[in-house]
Order: structure tokens, then C-alpha cells, then sequence
């Protein structure tokens, strides 16, 4: 009988010869085989901890994020655009009104998409005849629904060809001082938009998780191995997502591979992420059917309770280890992880990436609302095998088999502390994994894996020793 190992049963030696400072350390890593992120950070598909607004940010400082399948097919598929929507080099299919339209179907484009500023289209012609936005809808007297759209749109508007760059568009952009510019081709009809927040987008996030083809923010989505789901994955493909994640409490089922084989078959040029796994044969198992990366943890999440409801899983750390060891494809750790130094074992265990959860829930993109408790603020936080989470079908297919109507919790609902926004939070984050790189003399995440791991095993005094201890009180 082996020893199965936490995070916190290691601890890992420090580097010598240093030379290098944290802002030299690269955290550019492989979330798949065919994806790179600049930061190894993945957020998990949980109903609580993954919104479009966190993925949206997460996106934009290296991140990504999984969509979770926890509610309606339409419901996910338009978080998903809305993610792939918020950035884009060219917007190759911009959102168009017809100059005959109300106003209150630019309202409503808007309420659904989250942008108010829409080219308006000759229905005649098919050209672009002019721009409507905000500005044109917030003064009217009348009722939206009795306005027509060409009495309030704007005609003075430049245009652009469509051999145009972005660096061109810019300085329309400027020069102009409007907000979209419509890309037309020698006929007048609309080709494409370039809209001036993306273009400041661009500039203000270089580290941005994007697909280089369409210069949009990647983003995940989560599905579960029951046929019914076979519908969800079609439309979320039409929706552009980047890749799927196949979300499955253990991922060693005939059932994963039968849903690997239908995306590969029909979504060739869409990676696809598989698990949950503790076991090199269960790894591998995957990664012969297909597997572009693999995702380790089982019953080791703070909400999680599968280890002790069945009695079975496997420690984190020993897991992560293993399984990177033995496969070709990138490995994401997820679970386990409540603090940035068990990030920073993970990956020198041989991760690519880490899954958070809790770590995420907290922050104030994630779904949910703050309240106060005995003085402290607190956001929901839940496992997807919980009695609460199980109530939404997504959740059930998870864990269940269709048609039980035994429901076995292997979760739990809580809460966290408030962390703030993400932009504040995720920069303190990342540089303590870095200052945990630059102490192990590690430069990149690339270097992890030629470079002999150097740790050992602690003992209960020693995890005392290496928390907060001997004090009355203290603060952060």
C-alpha cells in the first residue's frame, strides 16, 4: 500500500544561484495542446465561482475560464458570447438595425449583448446608411416603441475601406473621435466594425488569452457525459467557444469516451479537456481516446466531500505528480488549492495549470451577491455535488444517473470571504506564485519539468511550524 500525499504533507526546497528577479519569471504555460495561456490560472465551471464578467477579466490578465453547464443550453451559450463578443481586432459579423426598426429593439439588442452602439442598414440597398447609439436613445420623449430608427440616427459617420489595418482604424478612431467605424467594401455594404474599446482593450491587456484567428478572448464550456448534452455541445460550438470540458466527478467512463469521440468526429478543431483522474491508467486511458489535456483531482476541493462519501479519490499531490509523469499531453490540477503556495506545488509537481474554485469565488465578478455576517463580508460558495447544486439538472447528470431519484450529496454549500474585484486580486496572486518560482531558481514554468524536484515530507510539527502559530492575534 502506497502513502497518498496533500500539498500540505510537502514542502519544497529552495533553488540556489539566483540571479534572476520576479519580473523576470515567464508563468507562460499550455492549457491544451494546441491553446497557451501567459498565466496558469483556470477558473473551475461552478455555478458560483464562473460568471461571463469573471471570465471576461480572467481572460484579459492570461487567465481563462469554463463556462459551467449547471443551467439551460441557451443561457450558456449567451454567456459564452458575451465573452467572445466583449473583444475583438475586427467584429467580423457586427450586430446590424434596419433604419425602419423601433428604438426599442435597439434597447432590447442591447440588454441581450451588453453594447448599445449598432450600424443601421438600408433594407433596400443592404448598405450602411448610418450608426445609432446610446446617445440617440437616452433624450427621446416619445416611447422607444414609437420611434423609428432612421428619425434619431446619426448620417455624418466616417467609413473605411476593407483592406484597412487596425493601426488605421485607430487613428480614424481618433482623429474622428466616434466609437465604431464601419468597414465596407467597394460597394458600400457593411464588411466588418472596428469599435474603439476594443482597440484600447488590446493595448491595456498584452497578456490577453486570445484566439489569434479572430483576436476575441478565449473561453471554455463545460458539458456532462449524457446524450442529452450532445445538443448542448452543437450549439456551443456554433457559438465559437474555444474548448470544451468534458465535467465529470470521475472521468473513466465509457460514457467520456463516447462524448470525446462525438466532438472529435463533428468539432475537430475544437480541444477538448477530459477528467476528473487520480490515476495514470485512468490518464491514460483518456489520452488514447483523444484527450488535448487532462484534469486531476477527486474528492480534494474545500466543498467537496466524494473521499468521504464513498471513499474513494486519491491525495492531490501524489495525484498531479503521477499523472503529469506519465502523460504527453498538459495536466490541470484542480482542487486542493487554497492558498498561492499550493499553487506553486502543483506546478513544480508537474501541472501546467491549476483549477480554482474557492480561490475565485470570493471575488465580486463571480456570481452572487456579498452579504454580511457577524461582521464579515461573504459570497456562496458550493460544490457542484452539493443537495443545493444538484436541484439544477447540469449538476445532476454530473453526479447522477438519469432517472435516480436517490440523491447522494457529495458536496456542500458555504460561503467565502470577499476578495474585491479581480484586476485588484489576481496581480497579488501571481506575483507570490512568481516569488515562489524565483526562490525555487526557476525562471519559467517551461524549466519545471527538465529540472530535478527537490522536496520532502513533512511532519505535523513541521505544517505548524510553517502556518501562523504562538500568537494572541494577528492581521494580514
Amino acid at each position: 500500500m502506497e502513502t497518498s500525499y496533500s500539498y500540505d504533507d510537502i514542502i519544497l526546497l529552495p533553488g540556489s544561484q539566483i540571479d534572476f528577479s520576479v519580473a523576470d519569471v515567464n508563468l507562460q504555460t499550455k492549457l491544451t495542446q494546441n491553446i497557451t495561456l501567459n498565466l496558469p490560472i483556470v477558473s473551475s465551471p461552478m455555478d458560483t465561482v464562473t460568471s461571463p464578467e469573471l471570465a471576461i477579466q480572467l481572460a484579459l490578465q492570461g487567465g481563462v475560464s469554463v463556462i459551467h453547464c449547471n443551467q439551460s443550453i441557451d443561457d450558456q451559450v449567451a454567456q459564452v458570447s458575451r465573452v467572445k463578443r466583449y473583444r475583438n481586432g475586427f467584429i467580423d459579423e457586427p450586430i446590424t438595425v434596419n433604419q425602419t426598426d423601433t428604438l426599442q429593439k435597439v434597447i432590447d439588442l442591447k440588454k441581450q449583448h451588453g453594447f448599445s452602439g449598432f450600424p443601421v442598414i438600408d433594407e433596400t440597398t443592404g448598405r450602411v446608411v448610418g450608426m445609432v447609439s446610446r446617445h440617440d436613445v437616452d433624450f427621446i420623449d416619445d416611447e422607444p416603441s414609437n420611434v423609428l430608427v432612421k428619425t434619431v440616427m446619426n448620417t455624418d459617420f466616417p467609413t473605411v475601406r476593407h483592406n484597412v489595418t487596425i493601426e488605421q482604424c485607430a487613428s480614424v478612431l481618433r482623429q474622428c473621435k466616434v466609437d465604431r467605424l464601419p468597414i465596407i467594401d467597394s460597394d458600400g455594404y457593411l464588411i466588418k466594425l472596428a469599435c474603439i474599446k476594443d482597440l484600447k482593450t488590446i493595448k491595456d491587456h498584452p497578456l490577453a488569452t486570445i484566439n489569434p484567428k479572430t483576436q476575441q478572448l478565449r473561453v471554455g464550456a463545460a458539458v456532462t457525459t449524457h446524450n442529452i448534452d450532445r445538443e448542448r455541445i452543437d450549439h456551443l460550438a456554433e457559438a465559437g467557444v474555444d474548448f470544451f470540458v468534458i465535467d465529470a466527478s470521475n472521468g473513466a467512463t465509457l460514457y467520456q469516451l463516447e462524448t470525446l469521440s462525438y466532438i472529435k468526429k463533428h468539432y475537430d478543431t475544437i480541444d477538448v479537456i477530459c477528467g476528473n483522474v487520480v490515476t495514470v491508467e485512468q490518464a491514460n486511458m483518456l489520452v488514447t481516446g483523444g484527450a488535448d489535456a487532462i484534469r486531476v483531482g477527486m474528492g480534494i476541493g474545500s466543498i467537496c466531500t466524494t473521499q468521504n462519501v464513498c471513499g474513494v479519490g486519491r491525495g492531490q499531490a501524489t495525484a498531479v505528480k503521477a499523472v503529469s509523469e506519465s502523460v504527453n499531453v498538459p495536466v490541470i490540477a484542480d482542487g486542493g488549492i487554497s492558498n498561492t503556495g499550493q499553487i506553486v506545488k502543483a506546478l513544480a509537481l508537474g501541472a501546467d495549470t491549476v483549477m480554482l474554485g474557492s480561490m475565485l469565488a470570493g471575488v465580486d465578478e463571480a456570481p452572487g451577491q456579498t452579504f454580511y455576517q457577524n461582521g464579515v463580508c461573504l459570497k456562496e460558495y458550493r460544490g457542484m455535488g452539493s443537495a443545493n447544486a444538484m436541484k439544477q439538472q447540469g449538476s445532476q447528470h454530473r453526479y447522477l444517473s438519469t432517472g435516480n431519484r436517490v440523491v447522494v450529496a457529495q458536496g456542500v454549500s458555504g460561503t467565502v470571504t470577499s476578495k474585491g474585484n479581480l484586476a485588484t486580486y489576481l496581480p497579488g496572486l501571481v506575483k507570490a506564485v512568481k516569488h515562489g518560482f524565483q526562490n525555487l531558481a526557476w525562471k519559467s514554468l517551461s524549466r519545471v519539468p527538465s529540472t530535478p524536484i527537490k522536496m520532502e515530507i513533512r511532519t505535523p510539527a513541521a505544517v505548524r511550524d510553517g502556518n501562523v502559530h504562538d500568537l494572541y492575534s494577528y492581521e494580514h
